[in-house]
C-alpha cells in the first residue's frame, strides 16, 4: 500500500505505474483518492477548529457564571451543544471517508522498481541467467505421477475418494524422499545463518490483508467458516504477520527466518496434462525464507534470497534458471520478483518452482511493523522466497536424476537424510 502523501504529491508517477502494469482501469481511482483525501483533511480542520472554539466558549461561560449572567451563559451552552452535533457528525463523516480511502489505497498497485522490464504477463518475463547444463536423456522419460507409482510412491485415486481432484497419498520412498529434502531443505538455511520457525498454519482477516491484495486472497484462500480464521497459502503469511503492529529496534535488523509449514490453496481453474498430477494442488508442504530489513538493505537481500534457492537446486544436480518478472506478473504489492524455475527433461523445457519477491514497505505499512532508528520510526522492508516446495519439486528432481534402469539417483547431498541410501529402486 502507498503512503498517502506519496500519491498526494506525485499522482502522474502513480498514474504511469499503473499504466506500466495494464490495470488501466484503475487509474480514476487515483483522482478519487485525491478528492477524498482533501475532503479528509477539511474535515480535520474544521473539527480542529470547532474544538478550539468549544475551549474558548466553555472559559466565556465561565466568566459569565461568575458575573452573574446566567441568561447569556445559557445561550452560549446552546452553541456549545450546537458545535458538539457538528462534530459528532464531521467525525462520523471523516471515518466514511477514511475508510473510503483505506480501500481505494489497497487496491491502487505498489511502485515497481525501475529495472523491472515493462510486459503484459508471464510470457514477457525475461531470463537473466541459466545455472547448469540442461540435458535430455537419450531415453525417455516418463510422466510424473507414473515414475512415482512405478515406485508404488503416488496414489491419487484413494486421495480422491477422501478429499477430491487435488490430493494425493506419498508412499514408501517417495514420501521419504519429500520429506527428506524438506529437512535438508531446512538445514540448508540455518546454516546460511536463518532462524527455523514453525508458525501458525491459520491467520487472521487482518494478516490476510496486510500481506496480499484482495484479488490474490480470493483465488487463493481458505477461510474456515464461522470464524475469523484462513488456511495459509504460504507460510511466509504467518512469518511477516509475527511482526504485525511492532517497533523493531534497528540494531535487531534484519530478521531472517526460514520456516516449514504445509500450505493450501484453491487453484481454480483448469490445467493441461503436464499440471496435473502433483504438480497443482490444493496442499502441499513448503520451506519458505523471509527477511524484515532496513529498506537501504532489501536490494542486497533480495539477491541473496533467490541466490539461496539456486544454490540449494543446484546442490542437488538439478539444472535452473532465474526469470526476471515484468511488471504485468507482479501481484500490486511487489516491488520486483524474479522466479526460479527447473529443468524439465520431459517436457524440454524449465517451470517454475520458486519465486522471490521484494514488497519495499507495502507490508510493513500494512501490518503497521515499524523501525525504531536513530533518527526516528520508519518501516521495514519485507522480502520473501521459496527454499523448496515439494511435491512439485519432486517432479524436477525425479526427472533430472531418473537413470535408464528406471532407477533414481540420490545427490550426495540428500544421501545423509535417506539413511544412507545412493538410489530408489
Amino acid at each position: 500500500m502507498l503512503d498517502i502523501k506519496f500519491l498526494r504529491e506525485n499522482p502522474d508517477v502513480v498514474k504511469q505505474n499503473i499504466k506500466n502494469k495494464f490495470q488501466d482501469s484503475k487509474l480514476p481511482l487515483v483522482d478519487e483518492v485525491i478528492e477524498l483525501d482533501k475532503r479528509n483533511r477539511e474535515i480535520k480542520g474544521e473539527v480542529e477548529a470547532l474544538r478550539a472554539e468549544k475551549n474558548k466558549i466553555s472559559k466565556m461561560i465561565g466568566t459569565l457564571m461568575k458575573e452573574g449572567k446566567r441568561e447569556e451563559a445559557e445561550e452560549v451552552k446552546k452553541q456549545v451543544t450546537a458545535n458538539a452535533e457538528t462534530v459528532d457528525r464531521l467525525s462520523a463523516e471523516e471515518k466514511e471517508v477514511e475508510e473510503k480511502i483505506k480501500k481505494i489505497m489497497m487496491t491502487i498497485p505498489n511502485i515497481i522498481d525501475p529495472s523491472v522490464p515493462i510486459g503484459k504477463d508471464d510470457s514477457e518475463n525475461v531470463e537473466v541467467q541459466r545455472y547448469g547444463e540442461p540435458v535430455v536423456p537419450d531415453f525417455e522419460i516418463p510422466y510424473h505421477a507414473e515414475i512415482m507409482e512405478k515406485f508404488n510412491g503416488l496414489d491419487l485415486d484413494s486421495a480422491r475418494k477422501v478429499a477430491g481432484n487435488g490430493f494425493y497419498y506419498l508412499m514408501g520412498d517417495i514420501a521419504r524422499l519429500h520429506s527428506a529434502v524438506i529437512s535438508y531443505a531446512r538445514d540448508f538455511m540455518i546454516n546460511r545463518g536463518f532462524t527455523y520457525c514453525v508458525p501458525p498454519f491459520m491467520i487472521r482477516s487482518d494478516v490476510v490483508t496486510g500481506v496480499m491484495s484482495f484479488a490474490e486472497m480470493d483465488a487463493m484462500m481458505y477461510k474456515i467458516e464461522g470464524e475469523d480464521l484462513y488456511l495459509i497459502g504460504t507460510s511466509e503469511h504467518s512469518m511477516i504477520g509475527k511482526f504485525i503492529d511492532t517497533i523493531i529496534p534497528e540494531e535487531e535488523l534484519p530478521k531472517t527466518l526460514t520456516s516449514y509449514s504445509p500450505c493450501f490453496r484453491k487453484e481454480k481453474g483448469a490445467h493441461g496434462l503436464e499440471e496435473r498430477g502433483v504438480y497443482r494442488i490444493h496442499q502441499f508442504e513448503k520451506q519458505e525464507m523471509i527477511v524484515v530489513c532496513k529498506p537501504e538493505e532489501s536490494k542486497m537481500w533480495f539477491d541473496k534470497l533467490w541466490q539461496n534457492t539456486v544454490d540449494l537446486f543446484r546442490s542437488m544436480d538439478i539444472p535452473v534458471r532465474t526469470l526476471e518478472c515484468c511488471s504485468g506478473d507482479l501481484a500490486d504489492l511487489k516491488v520486483k520478483s524474479v522466479d526460479v524455475e527447473a529443468w524439465s527433461p520431459r517436457q524440454k523445457k524449465y517451470f517454475e518452482v520458486g519465486s522471490c519477491s521484494n514488497l519495499g514497505d507495502a507490508q510493513a505499512r500494512r501490518l503497521k511493523i515499524r523501525v525504531n532508528g536513530n533518527d526516528g520510526k520508519y518501516l521495514a522492508h519485507t522480502l520473501n522466497n521459496t527454499v523448496v516446495a515439494p511435491p512439485r519439486m519432486l517432479i524436477a528432481f525425479l526427472e533430472n536424476n531418473l537413470q535408464a534402469d528406471g532407477s533414481v539417483r540420490i545427490p550426495e547431498a540428500l544421501q545423509p537424510y535417506m539413511g544412507g541410501m545412493t538410489e530408489i529402486r
